[in-house]
């Protein structure tokens, strides 16, 4: 077990780039930048024996910040916030004030705006060398960032426990009323040679999904998942039902008690024999199979492409800032946000 700290030599408005390096016992390894809170390395044993990377990235810090990857940025293994997914016209209201966020997504506000928490560089306040290697990083969103109202603290740890699961510990606070919605942004393949994701097998513990528009910005409707493409309540392969030209883009409401901590996702693939279960506090997760991937010179030099990758983005409801009938996504002074998210993995047996 152990915890490295590795400068990148990279300094961003005065910040340091660092990389911070994860291994349990068992060799399991995860690489973090404290830029965007990235995930960059995910290394797991699979059932061949062999060393396998379960997530997308780069080689080196500096490929993040290549303008050909921003040109067509897809937040690659990043955190988001202040609000993932959009809000439905950049607007809402709060104790009878409007606020307008900047619009980067048509005419809706994408993943926290044009500078997210995705783009800030996070200060590592606390390490934690013990039996489960951890790091906790902090960062402090200024009242008015991205047009959001108050200063909002987050602090969010990343801990590797022996039984190969990564958990991702959030707490926020505000001196301010506003709105928050956090996730994270990894980009996954199982498969040891990676390419598309249509034969792994899926399961999402959800009997509804959201309904969007035709921007993907959910309306409010919540609708059953029996009969349609998006039933993946049994295990199935990704690609069985989907149209093979969008994939999946959509939100699934899971069938749990708010705030307890229980499965959402289950993801298998049968050449490495990996599975991976995602567990969360959080009410819904977000299926995204990658339809707008077109990165180049990936790790090892490869190019990602459509639907070579799946992500699992466990948040509230996206826009319930905009519909009361969801789940409050309103902090408010002396309230205290948390969520945790677990990728534990393991072999299919």
């Amino acid at each position: 077990m152990s915890v490295q700290q590795i400068p990148t030599g990279k300094i961003i408005n005065g910040e340091e780039v660092i990389a911070i390096e994860l291994t349990n016992s068992k060799g399991t390894y995860v690489k973090l930048f404290n830029y965007g809170a990235i995930i960059n390395k995910f290394i797991v044993e699979n059932a061949k024996g062999e060393k396998q990377d379960i997530v997308l990235g780069f080689d080196t810090f500096e490929e993040y910040l290549n303008p050909a990857y921003l040109s067509s940025y897809p937040y690659l293994g990043a955190v988001v916030g202040r609000y993932a997914n959009r809000i439905k016209n950049g607007n809402f209201t709060i104790d009878g004030e409007n606020y307008q966020l900047v619009q980067n997504a048509g005419t809706d506000t994408l993943h926290g705006g044009i500078e997210g928490f995705d783009k800030k560089v996070w200060d590592i306040i606390e390490i934690g060398d013990g039996p489960q290697p951890s790091v906790t990083m902090q960062y402090e969103s200024v009242d008015g960032e991205e047009n959001f109202p108050g200063n909002l603290i987050i602090d969010l740890t990343f801990e590797l426990t022996e039984n190969d699961e990564l958990i991702l510990s959030y707490e926020a606070e505000t001196d301010k009323a506003t709105a928050i919605n956090l996730t994270h942004h990894g980009y996954f393949n199982l498969a040891p040679n990676g390419g598309n994701i249509k034969n792994h097998q899926q399961q999402i513990f959800a009997s509804h999904y959201l309904e969007q528009d035709d921007n993907y910005s959910v309306t409010g409707k919540l609708i059953p998942v029996e009969g349609t493409a998006l039933d993946f309540t049994k295990l199935k392969p990704i690609g069985q039902d989907w149209n093979e030209e969008e994939g999946y883009d959509q939100t699934f409401v899971l069938d749990k008690t708010y705030g307890d901590l229980s499965l959402a996702t289950k993801t298998i693939e049968a050449e490495s024999g990996l599975v991976l279960s995602v567990y969360t506090t959080e009410p819904v997760a977000h299926l995204y199979t990658s339809k707008y991937l077109a990165v180049k010179n990936g790790k090892g030099g490869r190019d990602y492409g459509n639907f070579e990758a799946f992500c699992v983005e466990t948040q509230h409801h996206p826009n319930a800032i905009n519909i009361p009938a969801f789940p409050s996504t309103v902090l408010r002074p002396d309230d205290l946000y948390t969520q945790t998210t677990i990728y534990k993995v393991s072999l299919n047996k």
